[in-house]
């Protein structure tokens, strides 16, 4: 039974008191919250929805223009949320929908927008359509709207087909009949407590869209879809023909993923937002083989924004970093969408332990690198980030310069993938670990009750208390980033950057009066100076025209 608020905003005062932006979303920058990692309010050592809501000032201050909230829907938490049981529901170990209601409210308040996650490639096997279709056994009409189907072999033992879950092993799980007897195969391409929608059954449909207009009721101001490039499969599930499936993903069009008959789906569920007063929006979670193809998620009539994937994996490397932003900003442009820009998230490696590394070993990393090197990287990066024409997402913790914690004991660890072996490296905890808000407590000011996950000796001074008006710190260089980005009439929206000539090794564009230099080299650089200092990752020097720019740094220059 979904819980209910006292009273719903209604849908056309829900977003008043955000300022009305025109297009705010071309240009913002957004915060992503993991709600358990974030704060806890209640000492139960698991961040919640009032830890959430009691911090928003500090976001307000940080300068951020909306929070993404990773899923705190009811759920079993076999894969931290993205398995829901209940989409009109909070699960109790975050709160409750009156909760979540304070939590828009206030936001709305200080002038943040509140962008939620939706999750409608699956549910848990705990929904009841899918508990539904196990008790009543074969011939269910519940069955329908998952994927069902009799096995291969004498006897059906075989999966109905060679598809792999993402998570490892193969797609399908057999279910036991109501009689004890081994029965049909269900799909699943994450985990076996996450089987997916059937989305040609219309009720599935009826049922998302019932589920959009119950958040926008409630105010929120957009949607970040899961595995958008998911929900629809080939016609017939075809074998793939082929094994080590995961090696495939992002390189090729896959009969379970990126399939054109989502884009139907996204037709409909944008005439539903545009009912809506307060430009809410859309943002694709789409791995798909290039860029050009994650624009297809961003025409006029669909969604709004879709995550940069191909940036978030590109090396530190000039020609590297060129090179995406130049295809990315060229796909966006012929369909109007503003191209997006991302270092970290939930699922990847903390950008200032990737950049730690040698290049090469992919966005999953259990080695600590030079810590050293790592930060001086990422600090270079953002601020290259933050130049770029579009929108950008921030990921809680990395303003802090925060690293992946590698040295996790296996006992603690919690991801679902690291115990299927054949799967993802299942490295996902070390990201994800309460971010420190304190020098000291039992949790570094997470909570009172210690943490989900054990935080590093030393946390402390990462810590938002530790770096808070610490000239040169990283909280505070990415407060005056996104001080001066707002500020400064040539960040923000646009489409294009003009290329400036730069030593090798040397990432230069022109925005108007603004120039961005990133030295992603091992040495110092001698280049013109281009203006007037706005920022810097690292120190420079200036003399006769000249700045030397030292390795790993980037530097924001104005001639206005």
């Amino acid at each position: 039974m979904s819980q209910q608020p006292s009273a719903a905003p209604a849908p056309t005062s829900a977003v008043a008191t955000v300022s009305e932006r025109h297009d705010w979303w071309r240009d913002a920058v957004i915060y992503q919250v993991y709600p358990r990692s974030f704060a806890d309010s209640n000492g139960d050592g698991m961040g919640d929805l009032e830890g959430v809501r009691t911090r928003l000032p500090y976001l307000r201050d940080l300068g951020v223009d909306a929070v993404w909230l990773s899923p705190f829907y009811a759920s079993p938490q076999a894969d931290a949320g993205y398995d829901v049981a209940d989409y009109r529901a909070v699960d109790p170990m975050f709160g409750t929908l009156l909760d979540a209601d304070a939590l828009i409210r206030d936001a709305h308040a200080l002038g943040l927008r509140i962008i939620v996650d939706l999750v409608p490639n699956h549910s848990s096997d705990q929904y009841d359509w899918f508990k539904r279709a196990l008790a009543e056994g074969p011939g269910s009409p519940l069955r329908d709207r998952y994927h069902f189907r009799p096995g291969k072999g004498k006897n059906g033992e075989l999966p109905p087909n060679d598809w792999e879950s993402i998570f490892g092993g193969p797609a399908w799980t057999r279910v036991t009949e109501p009689d004890g007897t081994p029965g049909e195969w269900y799909l699943h391409l994450f985990a076996p407590e996450q089987p997916d929608f059937n989305w040609e059954h219309p009720a599935v449909g009826d049922e998302f869209r019932s589920i959009l207009r119950f958040w926008l009721d409630m105010g929120v101001d957009g949607f970040r879809i899961d595995v958008a490039h998911g929900m629809v499969k080939a016609e017939g599930l075809p074998d793939l023909g082929s094994h080590e499936q995961l090696k495939l993903l992002g390189n090729d069009v896959m009969p379970f993923f990126d399939q054109d008959g989502v884009h139907a789906i996204y037709r409909q569920w944008r005439r539903i937002l545009d009912e809506y007063s307060g430009e809410r929006i859309f943002v694709a979670e789409a791995w798909t083989p290039t860029v050009e193809r994650t624009a297809n998620y961003v025409r006029p009539d669909e969604l709004h924004q879709a995550f940069n994937f191909q940036y978030l994996g590109t090396h530190w490397d000039a020609e590297e970093l060129r090179t995406v932003i130049d295809r990315t900003l060229d796909a966006m442009r012929p369909v109007g969408a503003p191209a997006t820009w991302v270092l970290s998230n939930h699922d990847v490696t903390r950008h200032a332990t990737r950049f730690a590394n040698p290049a090469g070993l992919g966005t999953q990393i259990r080695l600590a690198g030079d810590r050293e090197l790592g930060l001086r990287r990422a600090r270079a990066a953002t601020l290259l980030m933050l130049a770029l024409p579009g929108s950008a997402y921030v990921y809680q913790g990395e303003e802090l310069g925060l690293p992946d914690v590698v040295d996790l004991p296996d006992e603690v660890r919690q991801d679902p993938a690291y115990f299927r072996g054949a799967g993802q490296d299942g490295f996902r905890d070390g990201c994800r670990v309460p971010i420190p808000w304190t020098r000291e407590g039992s949790s570094y000011g997470f909570g009172d009750g210690g943490s989900w996950l054990p935080q590093p000796a030393g946390w402390g001074e990462l810590s938002v208390e530790a770096q808070t008006g610490e000239p040169g710190s990283t909280l505070e260089l990415y407060r005056e980033a996104l001080a001066v980005r707002r500020a400064t009439a040539d960040l923000g929206a646009g489409d294009a950057v003009e290329w400036l000539r730069a030593p090798e090794g040397v990432v230069a564009f022109r925005r108007g009066d603004f120039v961005c230099v990133a030295n992603t080299t091992g040495e110092s650089v001698a280049l013109p100076a281009y203006g007037r200092v706005l920022l810097a990752s690292g120190e420079i020097t200036e003399t006769s025209g000249e700045a030397k720019v030292p390795a790993d740094t980037t530097v924001w220059w104005t001639r206005a």
